[in-house]
């Protein structure tokens, strides 16, 4: 895919400093509760949740729960022993969910800039280490800013798994905090995050808007603008995960935003090691991770079913044989030599889903028939 490139927003345009302030005022001091917000942009989610994850939230703290203001259910797969850092993580609720599903092996730690959400994270843990039957806490919760990590204490190459859910959109610095969780993620390491996106670029109206930022809108990125700069600090490629359509149900906001669109997207980003980096590959999925026994639903374009052979591009190899999930699978080389998602029509390689509007669309559509060149797919994947 060729990404648009270029800043989504000028660093000049207001301090970061304050930015920060007006984010940490909104956050700790004007919502009390996700019931406050103006929009669905902090509490959209795009899966059913599974059982085992309902069970899991139902064991966190109702204070904890009551100050959650994500926008998805930031839960990889194949937790088991994994050290796990949450960007922006506010109360601590997917701390604790995923306290629970590291094990005491594992361990979770939180950062977030707002001191009064931090103390709610700490005011609970002795609550949940009990509830879970912990001899000793597996979480731990420090404030500071996700572009900073360093600052905070955090060493290069630390953590297996880095997640955020909805708070790099106010952060007005995306690259630096991209930077910061390739620097802390060991060789195959992963970024699983939900956000919001914008269908184009923000207008300076949008972008000084200080309710917007604080409702995730006015910090949004420019979709196509994830793929640059994740690229420029060394990641694979975005793969896209899930998205949800984002409404606002304020007048007022409705008209400074205009005609552009948000979507709340999950993305996962690796950091494969050159040495992993082959040409595309055959794969079985295993079925031995606990909740997908059956199927691995990977991202929007490769779903893998317990003992079936799956063609898979060099990228998605890569990735498979040098992270977590290698030994979920069996990796043969070779393959198809331009291997596709499944679903191709007449044998036509059908090409990736990247842009969450696009994935949407695909969603709410009934299956496409086959175009007149008998390639299949929306217009405008890459």
């Amino acid at each position: 895919m060729a990404a648009p490139c270029g800043e989504q927003i000028p660093r000049e345009w207001i301090p970061q400093e304050q930015i920060h302030r007006e984010v940490q005022d909104y956050y700790g001091k004007e919502l009390q509760k996700s019931e406050d917000l103006k929009t669905n942009a902090c509490v959209t989610s795009a899966r059913p949740v599974p059982k085992a994850i309902r069970d899991a939230l139902e064991r966190v703290h109702e204070e904890v729960v009551a100050r959650y203001y994500g926008c998805g259910l930031v839960v990889p797969e194949c937790l088991t022993a994994c050290r796990i850092l949450d960007l922006g993580s506010g109360s601590g609720r997917d701390c604790y969910l995923l306290s629970q599903l590291v094990g005491e092996r594992g361990h979770v730690t939180g950062i977030d800039m707002t001191e009064g959400q931090v103390e709610v994270a700490k005011k609970h843990i002795a609550y949940h280490m009990e509830k879970f039957g912990y001899q000793k806490p597996n979480v731990d919760f420090l404030q500071g800013y996700m572009e900073k990590l360093g600052d905070a204490g955090l060493a290069d190459e630390s953590y297996d798994i880095v997640i955020s859910n909805c708070v790099i959109n106010l952060a007005p610095d995306k690259r630096a905090v991209l930077r910061e969780a390739y620097r802390v993620l060991k060789p195959g390491g992963e970024m699983y995050f939900s956000d919001v996106y914008a269908s184009q670029r923000l207008s300076e109206a949008v972008r000084k808007h200080r309710v917007l930022w604080g409702e995730c809108l006015a910090g949004a990125l420019f979709w196509g603008d994830l793929y640059s700069i994740a690229e420029e600090v060394g990641f694979s490629p975005p793969r896209l995960v899930t998205a949800s359509p984002i409404t606002i149900g304020d007048k007022e906001l409705e008209g400074v935003v205009g005609d552009c669109r948000f979507v709340s997207a999950t993305f996962r980003l690796f950091k494969v090691p050159g040495s992993s980096r082959a040409g595309p590959g055959q794969v079985i999925y295993n079925g031995g991770i606990v909740g997908h026994e059956r199927e691995l639903v990977f991202d929007a374009n490769f779903t893998f079913k317990e003992g079936e052979a799956v063609d898979v591009d060099a990228e998605t190899a890569a990735v498979l044989r040098s992270s977590r999930f290698a030994e979920e699978f069996l990796i043969r080389a070779g393959g198809a030599a331009a291997a596709a998602p499944q679903g191709c029509c007449g044998g036509r390689v059908k090409e990736k889903i990247c842009d969450p509007f696009l994935l949407l669309e695909k969603l709410a559509a009934p299956a496409p028939a086959c175009g007149p060149a008998g390639a299949c797919g929306p217009r405008g994947c890459c």
